[in-house]
């Protein structure tokens, strides 16, 4: 593939671009930079705060403050790497160049794209106007995972209701980790009794990975939690506390639900950027078009992507992330090289699974549902030490290994999982 770059300073020419400054962007810079520090890189993202996302469950439970979530982006970004903050506007892969908002092009030899993935709030209607008030709230929301918080603690009787929209959405095992969180601590108040707990999915099954749905069925039980499958909430009423929901019928046909709520968390429907989604590097369903193995593109070879944005049928999590990263590094710098791409991604995702405050259910897992755990006990059984972990391990990790670029691999046993 040539490139036509004669057009663009030099200082705009780079040797790897990276769209994204998330978790996927910072790990893969930073591994990059430990390899070979004299690569020429760019990072492209607006955002000037970096989340850990994975820790808003425990901000929506109580468990961790905000504030411990978040650090400016600009003390993430690895030393050598310059920083573009600007969004977006479109790729030109057969150019080997990105289009930013403010029209400026940017080129590269190598792209890597992980910008995560979008929230779709407004295709909820009503959900804009109400979300953070009338008792609706939601932990994928920056600015309402905390009311999550205010509303479990002031609820004390009624009816609490719990949304999971199409798959896929990142980290699938969020929207039940605070039914259980909210359920537990509705219990050591007393109220449990005096509630109504529903958990409203738009598919048909609990988890995605059999092998572990038991265990979580048994905490379903526990708590007494409704389970509605097929149901998929299409509008909120804040001011009248009412969910209206599509249902689908076991012969496929769709029946309107409202239901009466005094707590709603929703987790909204998400899709790819718009920007990706509209672009050359899209498959048909709008995720970035990568090999499920090497993680470069179908059809561009100086283009590769990890992370939530990527047309793979992996967990959308920052464990996913942790195994991607080394396999893209590896495979960039051979592919500059004009090496093979020797090194493979196997599926890895992880998701710790919050069945009561103090105990989890550390899912691992493969391609194709496949259990991998990393751990010498049955980690179906909900354990303190893997809310240790989730609690007090993986935010440091993440912090002061994971995005620096150390490595953080642990490996993991495939299971026959029968």
């Amino acid at each position: 593939m040539v490139s036509t770059q004669q057009d663009i300073p030099e200082a705009d020419r780079f040797t790897v671009v990276i769209v994204g400054g998330g978790a996927a962007g910072i790990t893969v810079a930073s591994q990059l930079k430990r390899k070979r520090p004299s690569l020429s890189i760019a990072i492209i993202d607006p955002a000037t705060t970096h989340a850990y996302q994975p820790g808003w469950t425990l901000v929506g439970a109580g468990v961790m403050k905000l504030k411990e979530t978040l650090r400016q982006e600009g003390g993430l970004i690895p030393k050598g790497v310059r920083w573009l903050r600007a969004a977006v506007a479109s790729f030109t892969p057969e150019e080997n160049t990105v289009t930013l908002a403010d029209g400026r092009r940017i080129g590269y030899r190598r792209l890597i794209v992980c910008p995560g993935l979008q929230l779709d709030w407004s295709k909820i209607a009503g959900l804009e106007d109400t979300l953070g008030r009338n008792g609706v709230c939601s932990n994928y929301s920056r600015d309402s995972v905390e009311y999550t918080w205010s509303c479990i603690q002031s609820l004390k009787g009624g009816t609490a209701l719990f949304t999971q929209p199409a798959m896929p959405i990142k980290c699938a095992g969020a929207p039940q980790k605070i039914v259980y969180l909210a359920s537990d601590h509705w219990r050591k108040e007393g109220v449990l009794s005096r509630m109504k707990v529903d958990f409203c999915l738009a598919g048909d099954v609990l988890f995605g990975v059999k092998y572990f749905v038991p265990s979580l069925q048994d905490a379903i039980d526990y708590y007494g939690v409704d389970l509605h499958y097929k149901h998929n909430l299409v509008a909120v009423d804040g001011p009248q506390r009412t969910a209206t929901f599509a249902v689908t019928g076991p012969d496929g046909s769709s029946t309107t639900v409202t239901r009466s709520f005094d707590m709603l968390h929703v987790t909204p429907p998400q899709s790819a950027p718009d920007f990706v989604k509209t672009s050359p590097l899209a498959n048909s369903a709008g995720w970035l078009d990568v090999d499920p193995a090497t993680l470069r593109h179908a059809r561009f070879d100086t283009v590769f992507g990890l992370g939530d944005v990527a047309g793979t049928t992996n967990a959308k999590t920052a464990a996913a992330v942790r195994a991607q990263a080394p396999v893209v590094v590896a495979n960039v710098l051979a592919s500059l090289d004009g090496r093979p791409l020797d090194k493979t991604y196997d599926g890895y995702g992880a998701c710790p699974l919050t069945v009561s405050y103090g105990r989890v259910v550390l899912a691992e897992f493969l391609y194709g549902g496949v259990p991998a755990p990393s751990f010498h006990y049955d980690q179906r059984k909900p354990s303190r030490f893997a809310w240790f972990l989730k609690t007090q391990v993986f935010p440091r990790l993440y912090w002061n290994m994971m995005l620096p670029g150390r490595d953080v691999s642990v490996p993991h046993k495939p299971l026959d999982a029968g």
